[in-house]
């Protein structure tokens, strides 16, 4: 199992966006963002090339304010970022309940358009679905509203019949999951990040420049756990391999989270300048 798009330049700059974009008022110089983000090793053109498809995907908007050139969160992805928050930075927060039973989303697409199919089935990975058969997905039965929400934003609710039910039991989730790929995602989380920082945010010598190389790792640690939540269904841990590693990847993510996050944002402070009024 491979998540896309983990710390790419889009990636990081949607990363970005849910730590620090909103606080910021919601719009930033495209300047004062390449300034930003050079310490994670994301330089201009990078930047650049990203937020035309990040805008294309309508999560950002360009803005010029007072004659400089931005981008502005749009509704849309100000929502996006919200749904995010609540998984996130809450490890456990859809662990499922075996006597709730399952939620299947049975699909059928016509074979004219194989980008709605394609869609479909990402969306329903990234919402922590696992695959039943051919067109016959599953999950527990608490991610049954927010996935109807999701595809229904996205316009793809048509193709799908929602039933909801109590399966096998046991139930074959490792049938149904790819959890052995699951896990050793896990297993790389806690490779790269398991040792602590690469900076320690206490210590006298931080302030102000290694800010920037605790921000850069704190955009990177984020940008690597997001992706943990929507493949992770919050199976019920009796489900699960007794070795199973996703408690001790988040215990890691939550310590370093909390250890960087005040002077990550004293380092975006000290860069980015006030947001001018909009007009």
């Amino acid at each position: 199992m491979t998540a896309p798009g983990r710390r790419t330049p889009g990636s990081l700059i949607e990363t970005f966006a849910g730590l620090h974009l909103r606080r910021l008022g919601g719009w930033i110089a495209v300047a004062d963002l390449i300034a930003v983000l050079a310490p994670a090793g994301v330089g201009g053109p990078a930047v650049r090339q990203a937020l035309v498809r990040i805008k294309a995907r309508g999560l950002l908007a360009a803005q010029s304010r007072g004659g400089v050139a931005g981008y502005l969160l749009t509704g849309a992805g100000a929502a996006d970022l919200a749904r995010g928050d609540g998984r996130i930075f809450r490890y456990g927060a859809f662990d499922a309940d075996v006597s709730a039973g399952w939620v299947l989303a049975v699909f059928s697409v016509p074979e004219t358009d194989r980008a709605a199919r394609h869609r479909l089935r990402a969306e329903l990975t990234w919402l922590g679905f696992g695959t039943v058969g051919p067109g016959v997905w599953v999950a527990p039965a608490n991610l049954a509203a927010p996935a109807r929400e999701q595809l229904r934003d996205a316009d793809l609710d048509r193709f799908v019949t929602w039933f909801t039910g109590h399966g096998p039991d046991p139930a074959p989730v490792a049938q149904w999951w790819d959890l052995a790929g699951l896990a050793a995602m896990y297993r790389d989380f806690l490779g790269d990040w398991e040792t602590g920082g690469r900076v320690d945010p206490d210590s006298p010598a931080v302030r102000p420049a290694t800010d920037g190389r605790v921000f850069a790792d704190h955009l990177h640690l984020v940008d690597h756990w997001r992706q943990f939540p929507r493949l992770d269904p919050g199976l019920p841990i009796g489900l699960l391999p007794a070795d199973w590693p996703g408690a001790a990847a988040w215990r890691v993510f939550s310590s370093l989270h909390t250890r960087w996050s005040t002077p990550a944002t004293r380092y975006v402070d000290t860069v980015v300048r006030p947001t001018p009024p909009a007009g």
